[in-house]
């Protein structure tokens, strides 16, 4: 997946491409029902001076076609919290939120599986594959591993614990128990979660190994991707070379903190960017199909944490392998 293709995560469909809108999973004030393993989304209606539902709905969804909206709402598939249809032309009623199932055309199946680990009451551990994202945003809908689990496992309030990068492979968690789920999301937010990764990428002359890259990680202005700025660090990353073959090596990686993209930010800032990487260190070409063959070489390996509830140390590890890639670069020069 090319780093321009991430854009569509930050933002839900109704019909189309890139429309805001919010996602509630396993709400249970929501008047629809779960569908297929994905829960309806929401949208609130703010303050203003539309004159019809359908006028505020063609500016708050600029990308979805006209006719496409007023379809949905002639067919009664956008409804108040009382589970009632609504009409393009009833009159703009502030300060509720509207419900719809969100749409994406033409998702391509994934041939990958999504192998459970662990599963018990209040947990559980997947191995998640490349080319798969954690949970429904923009263009992945029901091919994603909170979908299908849900579907799956017939287990609506499933929720995350935290999220992997659709590109990264390995240890995904979630909660089963919704009243379980605050003191499992406290270990990672006090990083008390070990968590393990690793990478294949070049190697690189007169780079020390083990080391640990310290640094302030913030998204780029109207993009997607992130960069190391200046200021008080707020990333941490050990990185340490554990094999080589030929100009390429497999790299150990544990993260101290928890930034979007950080290891992959880190590696390309080492001199050694991951291979695969269509971010780091520059953005490639939305190709208009996944290459299954290349993916990103980074995985989640372990996690590691202190069970709240047992007292019991919990160690999960992926079944997969990075294989070694076909061709490899020339050995980096010194940065």
């Amino acid at each position: 997946m090319a780093c321009a293709d991430i854009f569509y995560k930050a933002e839900h469909i109704i019909d189309g491409p890139r429309s805001p809108a919010v996602t509630r999973p396993g709400d249970a004030n929501a008047p629809l029902p779960m569908r297929d393993g994905v829960a309806p989304s929401r949208v609130f209606l703010p303050p203003g001076s539309w004159a019809s539902l359908l006028e505020f709905m063609l500016q708050r969804f600029p990308y979805v076609a006209p006719e496409v909206l007023r379809a949905r709402l002639a067919r009664g598939e956008i409804v108040d919290g009382a589970g009632l249809p609504q009409a393009a032309d009833a009159p703009y009623v502030p300060g509720r939120w509207l419900w719809y199932y969100r749409e994406v055309p033409d998702e391509e199946p994934l041939p990958f599986d999504l192998p459970v680990l662990h599963r018990d009451e209040r947990l559980i551990a997947v191995d998640k594959p490349h080319f798969m994202a954690s949970t429904p945003g923009g263009r992945y809908l029901r091919e994603t591993a909170l979908s299908r689990l849900r579907a799956a496992l017939d287990m609506p309030l499933l929720s995350p614990l935290h999220r992997l990068d659709r590109d990264t492979a390995g240890v995904l968690l979630f909660c089963v128990d919704p009243a379980s789920r605050g003191r499992y999301q406290e270990l990672f937010q006090s990083r008390q979660v070990l968590k393990e990764y690793e990478a294949i990428a070049p190697l690189r002359e007169g780079l020390e190994l083990p080391c640990v890259r310290h640094s302030r990680i913030r998204q780029i202005p109207g993009r997607f991707d992130m960069q190391e700025v200046a200021g008080e660090p707020d990333s941490v990353s050990r990185v340490e070379l554990i094999e080589r073959r030929g100009a390429l090596g497999r790299y150990r990686l544990r993260p101290a903190s928890g930034r979007k993209h950080q290891l992959r930010v880190h590696m390309s800032a080492l001199g050694i960017p991951i291979c695969n990487d269509s971010c780091y260190p520059v953005p490639l070409p939305h190709p208009a199909r996944d290459d299954y063959s290349r993916p990103l070489m980074l995985l989640a390996r372990a996690i590691e944490f202190v069970d709240p509830y047992s007292g019991a140390t919990r160690r999960y590890e992926s079944r997969r392998r990075l294989e070694w890639p076909e061709q490899e670069p020339a050995i980096l020069p010194r940065a």
